[in-house]
């Protein structure tokens, strides 16, 4: 049996205001080909498949042509909702997916015993048991209790998460008893402890998965393999062999540009997986440029010859003040198929921030740089802003799910 993890698509998604469709597109003309050739029997979409909750009608046909192709050259397709997916837009079709053999979790099921999936081939033989559990919100791991402090409400929702992923491989492990001795495969998204990213990597400070980091001890002994998503570098989880982040295919920005992109392929003897990283080809060339003018003009060269077609993302971090920075970074790739996609000017940044004769506008900052310009102007002790910090992100993140929840 051949098991092909992937996850965080974020289809959808754009960089400085630049649509990737194409390079979607080409990702999973390209993923279809692997499961083909490589005789793939379960494809699992660790979540994120979107990068929004209201994904628009462009992203929704690559998704759904993607999983028309992709049902007839695998036998079964398990897909999760991550953080950044509407729960209820991914549900929405469950019904008339699960003909085609496509078995999809948006939200945590009433009956927990409903996220576990027996997959079946050939004369109905068992193949593996899936336990699908969705990204686990606020809501589904615990109440709110009036006066509860940080500390409480971490650990009701390290204890909610333990419980669920208890349950349901309690009623995998039932399963078992009558489907025989096949594997086990649980699915999740989520942060786990010690995890990787990269900065400005898209990975959302959410509540659950963030000030939680969860380790994985909460992860039942009986998972054979468990494939994880929502962090963007491949990865083992707790330095486990068999628990894996594929992270996302495409580098969602800059930060990520030079990193290999990695599906999984787990082939199963018995219940033992072997696992195989198979590198993501880069469809789109992101390059990052910083210096003073110098080397920004050098490294222009350079790219137009090497890297004829990339996006650049420039930092210009030079002695001098230049006021004409933007016209002289257009000039410079004038005549090139070179695409400037953000330019950053570090120099000026540092004199705006530094200076209390200058002012900064909203536009200039998000909603984290805004809560630390307001610790500053109210000279909160250096000892009380963290707690402050978390209570912060606690506080945005319930607010992204009631924007969620009211769909």
């Amino acid at each position: 049996m051949r098991v092909l993890h992937t996850s965080d698509w974020h289809l959808g998604r754009s960089l400085y205001g630049k649509k990737r469709y194409t390079e979607h597109q080409e990702f999973l003309i390209w993923l279809a080909e692997l499961i083909d050739s490589e005789s793939i029997d379960i494809l699992l979409i660790a979540g994120d498949i979107f990068d929004t909750s209201t994904p628009s009608n462009r992203a929704q046909e690559l998704y759904y042509k993607f999983l028309c192709k992709a049902t007839t050259i695998c036998q079964h397709i398990v897909i999760i909702a991550g953080n950044h997916d509407s729960p209820s837009f991914i549900n929405a079709p469950q019904q008339l997916l699960k003909t085609l053999n496509i078995h999809v979790k948006g939200e945590a099921d009433d009956e927990l015993s409903d996220e576990v999936t027996l997959l079946k081939g050939d004369n109905d033989s068992p193949m593996a048991i899936v336990c699908a559990v969705p990204y686990l919100r606020d809501k589904d791991l615990r109440r709110t209790e009036a006066g509860e402090s940080l500390e409480d409400k971490n650990a009701k929702l390290i204890a909610g998460l333990s419980n669920h992923y208890n349950a349901v491989a309690e009623a995998a492990l039932e399963l078992r008893q009558t489907a025989g001795d096949i594997p086990i495969i649980g699915m999740g998204h989520l942060f786990t402890a010690g995890g990787k990213t990269i900065q400005d990597d898209g990975v959302r400070e959410l509540y659950v998965g963030s000030l939680a980091h969860i380790d994985t001890k909460i992860f039942p002994d009986c998972i054979d393999y468990l494939a994880l998503g929502h962090l963007h570098i491949a990865q083992t989880a707790g330095n486990i062999s068999h628990f894996r982040y594929s992270g996302s295919p495409l580098p969602i920005g800059f930060g990520e540009a030079e990193q290999d992109k990695k599906v999984l392929i787990i082939d199963f003897k018995g219940k033992i997986p072997q696992i195989q990283e198979h590198t993501v080809p880069r469809f789109q060339e992101l390059k990052q440029i910083k210096g003073d003018m110098d080397r920004i003009t050098s490294q222009i060269k350079v790219l137009a010859n090497s890297c004829p077609q990339a996006w650049l993302e420039i930092s210009y971090n030079g002695d001098q003040m230049v006021a004409d920075l933007r016209q002289l970074i257009e000039d410079a790739v004038a005549g090139t198929d070179l695409e400037i996609l953000s330019i950053k000017n570090e120099r000026m940044m540092t004199r705006i921030l530094t200076s209390p004769t200058l002012k900064e506008t909203l536009d200039d900052l998000n909603v984290t740089q805004v809560f630390e310009r307001c610790l500053q102007a109210y000279e909160i002790p250096e000892e009380d802003q963290e707690e402050l910090r978390q209570y912060y992100k606690m506080i945005i993140a319930d607010m992204q799910e009631e924007d969620l929840n009211r769909e």
